[in-house]
């Protein structure tokens, strides 16, 4: 299964933190009538697989988190 594949970066920036969440509950949660606890865990985890890796950012030039995440790895990888 690709998505179990992908590494799910995750921005631990407090300046963005306070927009990710705003994003997270009007593109998610508002939207959605979790039944339990574990149906709004796995609707949050799907979730973010999309904003991590298929979500263009304005704010990261139209590429995704998992984009610039792995571009930057590599680039540390060349450095080193």
């Amino acid at each position: 299964n690709e998505r179990n594949l992908r590494l799910k970066p995750i921005y631990t920036n407090i300046e963005t933190s306070p927009r990710l969440w705003r994003t997270v509950k009007y593109e998610e949660v508002y939207l959605k009538e979790y039944v339990d606890y574990f149906s709004g865990k796995e609707s949050l985890s799907d979730y973010f697989d999309f904003y991590n890796n298929e979500r263009n950012h304005s704010s990261l030039g139209k590429r995704t988190p998992a984009e610039v995440y792995f571009e930057n790895s590599n680039q540390r990888k060349e450095i080193m």
